[in-house]
């Protein structure tokens, strides 16, 4: 039912209702998905929806609640899928997943731009089709979520959009080292081969510890360490992996 202090027509309110039907969620509150849907740049007057509430007046610090509830519940979703995974892969892939062009994809796909208010200055450089955008949105929705509902319709919605996404996931991938990993994406990518350096060497010899670097040319860059030069190695490249998921 569309509140009286809504700022939104009511063309623009079924699409609302549509985007709660898309993330498979209907909020108690709105004016907390109304928040959510508030760019910075929006004018005071746009705002409405928080007179009187203990909103704020754009969803910057929902964005910054959702960022971590969205990585616990993909981490939550990996567990659960891929249950020989070890921790370098399933973090290698949360960071494909939780990243601003991936969520600003997603964003996308629920046609998050014709709903944000923001200022006439965003709105006319092409705001609401920017990535960061539209990625920092889909965060701060899923912070909402969580403060509407809990956790548990956190997890829910982060499956019903994230999930094919995720059960896409290379199920084999695990059983390859992380440094055969790094060089066959590279190739597939055009890029060079990786570097690998020690930076350090200490402890007894008994008991020596390796700290190695991981250069792909300017692209990116990984550190890693441990018992043997080889484990050290493959943790930089784990890294370097994880870092070159963010940026794609």
């Amino acid at each position: 039912m569309k509140p009286a202090n809504s700022t939104l027509a009511n063309g623009e309110w079924e699409r609302l209702e549509t985007l709660e039907k898309r993330l498979g969620y209907t909020f108690t509150d709105r004016s907390l998905l109304l928040t959510a849907l508030t760019h910075r740049s929006a004018p005071r007057l746009l705002d409405a929806h928080t007179a009187n509430t203990n909103h704020e007046n754009h969803n910057e610090r929902l964005e910054f609640l959702g960022d971590a509830v969205l990585d616990l519940a993909v981490s939550a979703l990996l567990y659960q899928h891929f249950p020989r995974a070890p921790e370098g892969m399933l973090s290698t892939w949360r960071a494909s997943l939780v990243n601003t062009r991936t969520l600003g994809k997603v964003g996308e796909e629920l046609s998050l731009g014709d709903l944000l208010e923001m200022g006439k200055g965003e709105d006319l450089s092409g705001g609401r089709k920017k990535t960061s955008i539209l990625g920092n949105s889909l965060e701060a929705i899923f912070g909402a979520i969580y403060l509407d509902g809990g956790y548990e319709v956190v997890l829910q919605a982060a499956d019903r959009l994230l999930g094919s996404r995720i059960r896409t996931l290379e199920e084999g991938k695990w059983d390859k080292d992380y440094k055969t990993l790094l060089q066959e994406k590279l190739q597939g990518s055009g890029l060079p081969l990786p570097e690998y350096r020690i930076a350090l060497v200490s402890g007894a010899p008994h008991d020596r510890h390796f700290e190695v670097e991981c250069l792909v040319g300017q692209q990116a860059s990984g550190k890693g360490a441990g018992r043997s030069k080889r484990i050290a190695e493959q943790a930089a490249a784990a890294q370097v992996l994880s870092a070159l998921a963010q940026k794609s």
